[in-house]
């Protein structure tokens, strides 16, 4: 039996969770967030030690020593344009260390109950855990992150998830640990035939999707090992993940299953592999796009991946508080799958002390973009590319975008005329109303800010 004392700390410690996920909605309290959830992790994870009669304790404190340094050495190494990449990692660990709990629990005899919720934590963490590894190779481009479709694609994806099905059954009717090994195979193949038709600009999503099946498979673990803070927490997750999923794929303006499955019929929004068209375009000199901006009345900035790629967030705040040092306007539009992850410009903008005030998400962006004198783009391109609006082929088309094209002037930073992650061509590059700045955005930026000085 828990003690009273143990049974309140938990409560604390899920109570802490659903605080930190409160506070993750917003910017301004995100950080807090985030220090609440952790602190109802550590909380969880002392009591367990001090109510629970725990072996092989050297092991355990050993693992979790190696996981903390490991954690915490990635976490403060790794870029931020590669953070998606770092959230499908622990994700996909999530996800595999849930499953591994569930088969090691078959070394007992359990209940019918108790069976399945291993079969699912099983399927479900393996899932999770294989197609982590595919979204992170695409995120970090050691594979081609336009959709790969195999021969008979559905086919193969439908076959292998009967007989995990299957083995499922067999798991609960036998509780043969055999089975359940085998179950957990059928579901990293699985996950891995989940992911790979999944184009580039949309694994995102996908890996919102798989945290949400990594909750699930913990709250069922919680279920297995009968620890009702396990079971909260990963509903919670679970909960939350699905909530995500949905709300991007609404900004994407498509349904989870034509991104699951688009690339079966042409649907999926594919990665970029190639380069733009030849057609000319209106370019311009750092002094140019400053003398535009100095004399501007309102500005929007709107970033994207460029920024987060050039790591150009305290220069482009440099910039805007030079032009508000003239009298211009000047705010940030944000569109909400901008960058590789929800709430990554965001980040990166609070990181340069960016006012939350002046972040605008893409209801309230729109409006000001279209009485905006200038539009700076930094980074952004699909979502910014009018292709969605008025080009019923293109794989972008239905998504909410912010309304770059109809501002007064619009001024575009480039690397190259590249086109964006879903690899189609953006006609605002070639409207007579827009000055592309090619380069690094960090260095085009400082050049930007030398010449408004002395205009």
């Amino acid at each position: 039996m828990i003690p009273v004392w143990a049974q309140l700390a938990y409560l604390v410690a899920a109570v802490c969770f659903v605080l930190a996920l409160k506070g993750l909605s917003s910017p301004r309290s995100a950080r807090n967030g985030n220090l609440l959830g952790v602190a109802g992790a550590i909380v969880a994870v002392v009591v367990t030690f001090l109510v629970e009669d725990v072996d092989n304790l050297g092991w355990i404190i050993g693992a979790m020593a190696v996981g903390t340094v490991t954690g915490a050495v990635f976490a403060r190494r790794v870029a931020m344009t590669a953070m998606p990449q770092l959230v499908a990692l622990f994700n996909g660990v999530g996800g595999g260390a849930a499953a591994l709990v569930a088969l090691l629990e078959l070394a007992e005899p359990l209940p019918r109950a108790s069976l399945a919720a291993v079969a699912f934590t099983a399927l479900i963490g393996a899932v999770s855990f294989s197609g982590s590894a595919v979204t992170f190779a695409k995120l970090q481009e050691l594979m081609t992150t336009r959709p790969v479709t195999l021969p008979g694609g559905p086919f193969v994806s439908a076959g292998v998830l009967a007989v995990a099905v299957a083995l499922a059954i067999g798991v609960v009717t036998t509780g043969s640990a055999t089975l359940a090994v085998l179950l957990a195979v059928a579901g990293l193949a699985f996950g891995v035939l989940l992911v790979l038709p999944v184009g580039g600009a949309d694994v995102p999503i996908v890996i919102s999707l798989l945290n949400a099946f990594t909750g699930l498979a913990v709250a069922a673990g919680g279920y297995i090992l009968d620890n009702t803070l396990l079971l909260v927490a990963g509903t919670l997750v679970g909960a939350s993940g699905t909530i995500l999923t949905r709300l991007m794929a609404q900004a994407m303006g498509r349904s989870v299953t034509s991104i699951l499955f688009g690339a079966f019929r042409g649907g999926s929004t594919a990665g970029a592999d190639g380069g733009g068209g030849d057609r000319p375009v209106r370019s311009g000199a750092p002094e140019d796009v400053a003398i535009l901006l100095g004399f501007a009345r309102k500005v929007v900035i709107v970033p994207g991946y460029g920024l987060a790629v050039a790591q150009a967030q305290h220069t482009v705040h440099e910039l805007a508080t030079l032009l508000e040092a003239r009298g211009v306007d000047v705010s940030y539009a944000i569109h909400p799958v901008a960058g590789r992850m929800p709430g990554h410009m965001n980040v990166l903008l609070a990181e340069a002390n960016v006012p939350y005030e002046q972040l605008r998400e893409m209801e309230t962006a729109n409006p000001e973009l279209r009485a905006a004198d200038v539009a700076l783009v930094v980074g952004a391109n699909d979502v910014v590319n009018p292709a969605a609006r008025t080009s019923p082929g293109a794989p972008i088309y239905g998504m909410p975008i912010l309304d770059v094209d109809q501002a007064k002037a619009v001024v575009f930073l480039k690397r190259s005329m590249r086109p964006g992650f879903a690899g189609i061509e953006n006609e605002l590059l070639y409207d007579p109303r827009t000055t592309l700045l090619f380069g690094d955005a960090k260095d085009s930026l400082a050049k930007v800010v030398v010449a408004l000085k002395s205009v």
